[in-house]
């Protein structure tokens, strides 16, 4: 059992951390895990309605209804039934707590949350932001609209993911609201821009706070990691009967960009473009340049001071003081990996000091460790560019996610993995030359969780309303190719809004709960154009046929 009250635990802490229904030894902050089992799934090829051409003798306009199989692999209702239950979660808008932490229309959310219930989901994620609670001034907190949030959750008898969101929102996929970090920690960002990543160009990114500091009380006399622990300690606190009460079932702690384990290797708001590779987020600068200025002690081209001095003495403990500053030849945010001396096939990456600035690299981000992205482009190329710019080790000859895998296993804690829905063929019609492997990726990652005994969760990278991606979310969730029949612990979809309450949107992700749940479900045809109104016309009209 964790004592919580170290600080030192959430330096590589638990991504996802389970608090219910895991039956096993819990610590203080309510952690716990559950082993669970699942008979193995079949693929069949299913048949959907298909409008064919306009039969006269209706007399209505209306197209006869003929069968016509379905190409793509999908999940007889026989297997589903009986199969273990994944629980599925929905998250809640970004913007469902305003900035002065207060709910966001609690009564639209109710009307919504209700409807939600109707398909019997298992509970709803939602962030709570530091740049919201902790806004003002160091330690003082207002939880006040969270407070009346899971009041309401509660009510509804749904559970609680709760994502402790240190990073800011705006400026990348699918954010629609711009919550930054605290005023207090920009206003001693603008006198220490070396709190932040920064670019080649020395633009600071105020995503999130560089893992440099994790350990430099830079933040009014506290250490990253003692804001972080502190604040995660006054939600324990302000939420105990929540947790007491079962209602609280899961806990995310997000300590990167977009609460994700890795470097902002890739940000839209700096110009990146999929599929760039991205950048290493340590000083690129000339060779020449950079032996000169080694071997001078002079760092002041180096754009993250504090991660340059770790590299530093990681060199020199290594014998190799001439390889303490990143490559200068691993190119720029939207380059091909082909196009760079370092990523190409037999590039620099493979060499030597290559692989030492790799290692160094990808160990400095478990080390801070939270959870996991999925950087999917650029996977069927030897090198992996887009993982390793994010702090991946993961190339064709170097497993880069056991060793995650392995630290989430000794803090007790869970993986959390996105783009559970995405196809590969889809990512090669749409960007063919990103070579995108998002399956791939999924099963890597999934395989090195599993094989360490830890649970794995998932979420879709992206909206999804279609029985296609849905279908693909259950192979992830309900693997057909894992012998020990193995299952995702979780699964959160990604999020509550006005088009998934459509209504035949609703209706398929209904029917996803359920095969989710492995309950009985009826088969409603996917995409058809018509409606229950069609239907019974179209009976009617064969009603007067026969008459």
């Amino acid at each position: 059992m964790r004592d919580a009250s170290q600080s030192s635990d959430f330096r590589s802490n638990a991504v996802l951390v389970s608090v219910a229904d895991g039956g096993g030894e819990t610590d203080s902050f309510g952690s716990a895990s559950a082993k669970c089992q699942l008979r193995s799934l079949q693929e069949f090829c299913g048949r959907q309605f298909e409008r064919s051409e306009p039969n006269s003798c209706l007399g209505h306009g209306y197209n006869a209804i003929s069968f016509v199989e379905d190409k793509s692999p999908k999940v007889q209702e026989s297997d589903l039934s009986g199969t273990a239950y994944v629980p599925v979660y929905v998250m809640l808008p970004l913007g469902v707590i305003s900035m002065d932490c207060e709910l966001v229309d609690p009564d639209n959310l109710l009307k919504e949350l209700q409807i939600l219930k109707s398909a019997n989901i298992d509970g709803v994620m939602v962030d709570c932001w530091w740049g919201i609670v902790e806004k003002h001034a160091p330690q003082q907190y207002n939880w006040s609209g969270y407070k009346s949030l899971f009041q309401i959750v509660r009510d509804l008898d749904l559970k609680l993911q709760v994502v402790m969101s240190f990073h800011e929102c705006g400026g990348n996929v699918g954010d629609d609201v711009h919550i930054p970090l605290p005023q207090w920690v920009a206003e001693i960002g603008q006198r220490n821009p070396d709190m932040f990543f920064q670019n080649h160009e020395g633009r600071p990114n105020l995503e999130c706070l560089t893992w440099g500091v994790d350990e430099e009380r830079v933040l009014r006399g506290r250490t990253a990691l003692e804001v972080y622990f502190e604040f995660m300690r006054s939600f324990r606190v302000e939420f105990d009967e929540f947790f007491e009460g079962g209602i609280i079932s899961e806990i995310e702690i997000g300590l990167g960009p977009c609460g994700e384990l890795r470097y902002p290797s890739y940000p839209e708001k700096h110009g990146w473009k999929y599929p760039g590779i991205g950048e290493f987020q340590v000083t690129l600068i000339p060779s020449i340049v950079r032996e000169f200025l080694i071997q001078n002690g002079d760092s002041s081209l180096c754009y993250d001071q504090h991660l340059l001095t770790s590299l530093k003495t990681a060199a020199e403990v290594g014998g190799h003081s001439l390889w303490g500053s990143g490559p200068d030849n691993a190119g720029s945010y939207n380059s091909r990996p082909h196009e760079t001396e370092f990523f190409r096939d037999g590039g620099e990456y493979d060499s030597d000091y290559g692989r030492f600035f790799l290692n160094w690299y990808s160990q400095v981000l478990v080390d801070h460790g939270d959870r996991l992205s999925g950087i999917h482009w650029w996977y069927k190329t030897a090198s992996h560019a887009a993982e390793l710019t994010a702090g991946f080790y993961n190339t064709s000859n170097h497993d880069g996610y056991t060793r995650i895998a392995t630290m989430l296993k000794k803090h007790g804690a869970a993986v959390n993995f996105t783009c559970v829905e995405l196809r590969t063929m889809d990512q090669h019609e749409n960007f063919p030359e990103a070579l995108a492997d998002p399956e791939a990726l999924v099963w890597q990652v999934f395989k090195a969780a599993w094989d360490v005994t830890i649970p794995v969760a998932s979420e879709n990278a992206l909206p999804c309303y279609n029985r296609e991606s849905y279908d693909k979310i259950l192979e992830n969730a309900k693997p057909l190719n894992d012998p020990e029949g193995r299952r995702i612990s979780a699964f959160t979809y990604l999020r509550l809004s006005s088009v998934l309450m459509e209504e035949q949107n609703f209706t398929e992700f209904e029917q996803f709960v359920k095969r989710m749940h492995g309950k009985k479900y009826i088969l409603v045809p996917y995409n058809c154009a018509f409606n229950l109104a069609v239907i019974t016309s179209f009976f009617f009209s064969l009603f007067l046929l026969v008459r």
